[in-house]
């Protein structure tokens, strides 16, 4: 390092690379509780979404409106959005699989909606029971509902990198479905690693398929972490131009059709990393770290971010 203190220079070309901030979408009051063997009350899943807005976070999916039948755990979704104590600034999204999902995550007043797909058919049959293009057929009246109620909606692509049912996944089918969302008028695609078994070459050739047709502005990462993975694809993601990233605080979730998946890439492992590269997310790992301590407490499990636990150890031991 030279006398003005300046960075040597391997470490500026490499900044160059990535982005100057990264937009976080939190999936743990959804993805994270709906994979729990319980369900909790709605009072608890709008005391996780409140504390969750107080650490800086923008996007928080605070729930559904799917079927009870198909997923209990978010049943009650629209007494979580009456008992959020919301805060100026923070989109508070729902997924809904259906126009009547729809209508009620806009009588619940959430401020986004999100759709999803599969890139696989063996899991569009057992997650939702139709095929791929039935599937987004479905999602038609919800655009037009959306278009008229002046309301962003999300896609989400599942299996990108797999399926538990059909195994590998091409890049150019997930294009296919990813471009297909896109031109229906889903503002955002986020490309999810359903069940973990990505690798960072196969999520870059994944991206560079998708981003042939759709903006890389417009895509997000959706990784989940069951081989380990989630955080190297991510970096590798962020080489190529993304900046935004779902993420499920102490790692919670999962998925309740892919078998032997495991949770969302935790917050905050995502933050911890992007902190350590100089990327800008907003939010105060503190009050993370105090988030995920009250819904380990609630859950009684333990958490799954490793950042996460050796933060805590560290504070402890300090």
């Amino acid at each position: 390092m030279d006398k003005n203190n300046k960075k040597p220079p391997f470490i500026s070309t490499l900044a160059q690379k990535f982005p100057e901030s990264v937009s976080l979408v939190e999936m743990g009051a959804r993805d994270g509780l709906q994979n729990q063997p319980e369900t909790f009350s709605a009072s608890l899943r709008a005391e996780l979404v409140d504390r969750l807005a107080s650490t800086g976070l923008k996007r928080i999916e605070a729930g559904s409106f799917v079927s009870p039948k198909a997923v209990p755990q978010m049943a009650g979704s629209q007494d979580v959005f009456s008992a959020l104590n919301r805060k100026s600034g923070v989109v508070y999204s729902a997924l809904t699989p259906n126009l009547k999902g729809f209508e009620a995550a806009i009588a619940a007043g959430a401020d986004e909606v999100a759709v999803f797909a599969s890139a696989s058919e063996g899991f569009s049959q057992k997650n939702i029971n139709c095929t791929i293009t039935e599937s987004l057929q479905r999602f038609e009246p919800v655009m037009d509902a959306a278009k008229k109620h002046h309301l962003k909606v999300r896609g989400y692509v599942s299996c990108v990198m797999g399926c538990p049912y059909d195994g590998e996944v091409s890049p150019v089918q997930v294009a296919t479905v990813a471009n297909a969302l896109w031109q229906m008028g889903c503002y955002e695609i986020s490309l999810g690693d359903t069940i973990g078994v990505g690798t960072p070459l196969k999520a870059k050739r994944i991206f560079a398929a998708c981003s042939k047709n759709t903006p890389i502005q417009s895509l997000a990462a959706h990784f989940h972490n069951t081989y380990g993975q989630a955080l190297t694809n991510i970096y590798a993601l962020l080489e190529e131009g993304l900046t935004v990233i779902d993420s499920s605080i102490a790692g919670l979730g999962g998925c309740p059709y892919a078998p032997g998946a495991s949770g969302n890439v935790a917050t905050e492992d995502v933050v911890y990393m992007l902190e350590g590269m100089g990327i800008k997310t907003g939010i105060d790992l503190e009050a993370l770290l105090n988030t995920a301590r009250f819904i380990h407490r609630e859950l009684g499990i333990p958490s799954r971010s490793n950042a996460g636990v050796a933060l805590v150890h560290s504070n402890l031991n300090s």
